[in-house]
């Protein structure tokens, strides 16, 4: 009798162990973890170096005194190589990249030509022009793709422009003047972000200098222009600049930012 009880409780584990196998809970499903996208952040504050070459277009006609015109002197590029640095704050939404920048370089454009006008003899006095230092205060708007930024830029440019009546011949500067010229500038620019914070591009500018009105004073070197600081001549030079800068710049700010 006991060994039949014993039979039969052994029977009834096996037939019942299948059953509770299949009560278990299956084992839950885990999903793979998302793959992370790096996104450049060109958000932050940035100083950098610039250099390049331009071409300012000078066109001189020479006025009266007060400014009425007397006749065309002719026109020439002034043209060389600049360098020197900017300074900025960029700020990302979403793709659109936003920014303000002061930019300040030396340079030496210089250009001339044989003037349509003459003191003895037709081609006797040349016109030089030289543009020595300018300055960009401008606002940005681009569009990243990732590490790369493309832009257009607008605002403010100021040029620093020196002025010689030369006599052909000898090469002796007779007359001289000199400005402070504000005027406007738009420009677009290519940037790429090649290590964490660190980005190069490649930028045109337009400077839209406008004319202005400018006196030539005796430098005593030429005899019977008159003595040293005499007003002997006044123009009216027009000009216009076209440049092309190379650009690295350091950021501070985020660099990159994860994306799921």
């Amino acid at each position: 009798m006991k060994k039949y009880l014993l039979g039969s409780v052994a029977l009834l584990a096996l037939s019942s162990a299948p059953a509770l196998a299949a009560d278990l809970a299956a084992r839950p499903y885990t999903k793979a973890a998302p793959m992370i996208a790096a996104v450049y952040d060109w958000s932050g504050f940035y100083i950098g170096a610039n250099g390049g070459g331009a071409s300012a277009r000078k066109c001189w006609d020479a006025v009266t005194a007060a400014g009425a015109f007397i006749a065309s002197e002719g026109c020439h590029d002034a043209t060389g190589g600049f360098a020197g640095g900017q300074i900025g704050y960029r700020w990302q939404s979403a793709a659109w990249v936003f920014g303000l920048e002061a930019q300040g370089d030396w340079a030496d454009l210089t250009g001339s030509q044989t003037s349509r006008l003459f003191v003895l003899a037709p081609g006797d006095l040349t016109n030089r022009s030289k543009i020595s230092a300018f300055g960009l205060f401008t606002g940005q708007i681009g569009y990243a793709w990732n590490n790369a930024l493309l832009y257009v830029k607008g605002g403010a440019a100021v040029t620093n422009d020196k002025y010689s009546d030369i006599a052909t011949a000898t090469g002796i500067v007779g007359a001289s003047g000199s400005e402070t010229r504000w005027g406007g500038t738009i420009g677009v620019g290519l940037e790429y972000g090649f290590a964490r914070n660190w980005s190069l591009g490649v930028e045109y500018d337009h400077l839209f200098m406008g004319s202005r009105n400018n006196g030539f004073y005796s430098t005593g070197a030429i005899a019977g222009v008159g003595p040293v600081g005499t007003l002997v001549a006044t123009d009216r030079i027009q000009q216009d600049v076209d440049m092309v800068s190379v650009r690295l710049n350091y950021r501070w700010g985020g660099p990159v930012i994860a994306k799921y």
